[in-house]
């Protein structure tokens, strides 16, 4: 699958994407953030990082980015979009996500492993997971406490993808990754990219490259 990777200025896990992606079997392309999407890019992932230094709030003014657009375009003809932690962010920032990211419980800078659950597999990121499964994976957040006002709506609508297996940084519910309504637009604040090979995840690394290997059109 040919895949672009968001750049903004910030970015700083566009490559350990690009490596992934490699390593999955895609066919990665760099998209910088002023650039248009290329009409043969079947997904587009948007990096960790902190895209204009987090200025005002982490996302908010990469939110306004010119791609933005054409994300929003893809995001309609349900092509798979991927936010992890500063993607993530700013996903929710452009109203492409529901809730917001708040600063973490206790106001600290959080770098750790940690395990999520997935709870749905309909997205394109999750449906070679079981429902349930289990991923070891790396969080690096300073702002990834998840709020959403009204969470019930969330899991009625399968909109809940990931939940922390313990609640590292009081989010809603548990809450470590989401989708939109129609299930391609995914984003989750753990890095999935630092823990999708067996060198660098001392645990099991095959539950998070199998959100890469899924990937479909």
């Amino acid at each position: 699958m040919r895949v672009g990777v968001v750049v903004f200025p910030g970015s700083n896990c566009d490559r350990d994407i690009h490596h992934t992606l490699q390593y999955t079997g895609h066919t990665p392309l760099y998209i910088w953030h002023e650039d248009t999407i290329p009409d043969d890019v079947e997904c587009v992932i948007l990096p960790g990082g902190f895209s204009f230094a987090d200025r005002l709030r982490a996302g908010a003014i990469a939110s306004h980015s010119p791609i933005i657009s054409d994300i929003r375009r893809m995001a309609e003809e349900k092509r798979p979009i991927l936010g992890i932690c500063n993607g993530f962010q700013i996903l929710a920032e452009a109203g492409l996500l529901p809730g917001v990211l708040l600063p973490n419980g206790g106001g600290r800078f959080m770098c750790r492993w940690t395990n999520i659950i997935t709870t749905q597999n309909r997205t394109p990121f999750t449906r070679i997971l079981t429902v349930n499964a289990r991923i070891p994976i790396p969080v690096a957040n300073g702002e990834g406490r998840y709020h959403v006002d009204d969470p019930g709506e969330l899991e009625r609508n399968g909109q809940i993808v990931f939940k922390y297996e313990s609640n590292i940084n009081d989010s809603t519910y548990n809450i470590a990754g989401v989708c939109n309504e129609n299930g391609n637009v995914v984003g989750l604040m753990p890095h999935p990219e630092r823990s999708a090979e067996p060198d660098i995840n001392p645990y099991d690394h095959k539950p998070a490259r199998a959100i890469f290997e899924g990937m479909v059109a």
